[in-house]
């Protein structure tokens, strides 16, 4: 009895020194993050403060490249929705995971070789293999087929487009328009150009998610739900190069490019 006595005492008495050595490391691993940030801050200019401004600064510089990214609307080409002076707000990871660009999405995508050597933004008409008519004898827009009601975020007066236009748009690929049609270059516009209007996928950097900027325009951009019903381009094979045929001029007035 006396010896299971003295085992279980000896027993007991172990667990309070593993516990203390844990304590101990854990402290010495504490105390040696601790004495590095000191370290670092004795060694900027303006200590604590300045490291901490340079990690938000950092930490933002991440943000913007790689996640969200504002942008400026400098014209009225994307108008009621966005007004000229907006701030956006992009997000760059939409299309990062194999999602691609729906029809009626909001995108931001580089022009250069396309449509200009500057940063633009339009809604998304068509995606590869679509095809797409303008316009019916109601003056619709067809997608695939389908007449498409864009009444929700068309311009007021505006109509649908006032140069006919039936393209098929090549796989990986896009056809984009601004929502003031009376006052956007878009791909109606490039149909002729090197691409045929047509913008490739991998130069979209984003999807509009939000105006950030002014506060009183605060708001969610939507996919517009006029093009939920289009089907898919079935049976019709994406070719390599667009198949387009427009008719007729259109006065653009605006400068389209975004700011980043």
């Amino acid at each position: 009895m006396d010896a299971e006595a003295q085992q279980t005492e000896r027993d007991r008495s172990s667990h309070p020194a593993v516990s203390e050595e844990i304590s101990d490391t854990q402290g010495a691993e504490g105390r040696s993050r601790f004495a590095l940030v000191s370290q670092a801050a004795d060694r900027v200019p303006g200590g604590r403060i300045s490291l901490t401004v340079l990690f938000c600064l950092f930490s933002l510089l991440l943000l913007t490249r790689f996640v969200i990214q504002p942008f400026e609307i400098p014209s009225g080409s994307m108008e009621p929705a966005l007004r000229i002076g907006d701030r956006v707000l992009v997000n760059k990871l939409a299309y990062r995971f194999g999602a691609e660009p729906r029809r009626g999405d909001v995108v931001v995508f580089d022009g250069t070789g396309y449509f200009g050597d500057a940063d633009y933004i339009k809604r998304v008409v068509g995606v590869g293999g679509d095809h797409v008519v303008c316009c019916d004898r109601q003056g619709r827009i067809e997608v695939n087929g389908r007449l498409v009601d864009e009444s929700t975020f068309l311009y007021p007066g505006d109509e649908p487009s006032e140069v006919p236009f039936e393209v098929v748009v090549p796989g990986g690929t896009l056809f984009v328009l601004g929502d003031h049609r009376g006052n956007s270059s878009d791909s109606r516009d490039h149909l002729g150009s090197p691409g045929g209007g047509m913008i490739p996928v991998g130069d979209v950097i984003g999807r509009a998610d939000w105006v950030a900027w002014p506060l009183g325009h605060w708001t969610g951009i939507e996919r517009a739900g006029g093009y939920a019903r289009v089907p898919a381009a079935a049976g019709r094979p994406a070719p390599g190069t667009g198949e387009a045929a427009a008719e007729g001029t259109a006065e653009r007035k605006s400068a389209d490019g975004v700011h980043g």
